[in-house]
């Protein structure tokens, strides 16, 4: 009896030990976030609105958007234009297609890859994850937001981890000046994505 309380007393403190590494992961994370943002050199914002900016709005942070998603990959990948909040059309494929459980409901995205950019050894192994959701336009940017994954996450069972904490806004959301590729209507999650970055004011 007293070694199985033990033996829980232990495993309980692992299971905190890893939730606060990954608590202190996310927030290392918006740290950068805030640094690129608050850089002229880096920030996406205004002139103006930079030097009132002191900080992004973050969803609070919850594992439980930290999840892991069956990759089923397109077998013959067409390259398209995508369409932007521009005339610019970036040429992408459909790499595959997520499947997932959020809230106790069935989820599927399309994960796409940039053609243009995979030809720059730095990005190539960068997919591209763009969605709306139920808080889209009533706490999180009304035109979806973005989330990065890397081939190299993908698993030898046929998942990949998909961190919802790390979502964040297209730089559209911050200004007109740049082109930002449209969240396919198809990438819709039904129910609220109350993490990573909030709609900005």
């Amino acid at each position: 009896m007293k070694k199985a309380l033990l033996l829980l007393i232990f495993l309980s403190s692992v299971s905190l030990t890893a939730q606060d590494t990954y608590i202190k992961e996310i927030k290392n994370y918006q740290y950068k976030e805030n640094l690129k943002f608050n850089d002229k050199n880096t920030s996406p914002l205004t002139a103006k609105d930079l030097r009132k900016f002191s900080a992004l709005s973050f969803y609070k942070i919850d594992r439980k958007y930290k999840i892991v998603a069956k990759l089923v990959k397109e077998k013959n990948p067409v390259i398209f234009a995508m369409p932007t909040t521009t005339e610019r059309k970036p040429l992408y494929i459909k790499y595959g297609t997520l499947f997932f459980t959020l809230d106790g409901k069935q989820q599927q995205l399309n994960i796409y890859q940039n053609k243009d950019l995979g030809r720059n050894p730095m990005y190539r192994d960068y997919l591209f994850l763009p969605f709306t959701d139920k808080t889209s336009g009533n706490g999180s940017y009304g035109g979806g937001r973005y989330i990065d994954v890397l081939t190299t996450d993908e698993k030898t069972d046929g998942t990949i981890n998909i961190d919802f904490n790390k979502a964040y806004n297209p730089y559209c959301a911050y200004s007109d000046r740049y082109s930002c590729p449209i969240t396919p209507k198809e990438n819709h999650i039904s129910v609220e994505v109350k993490a990573g970055v909030k709609a900005y004011k």
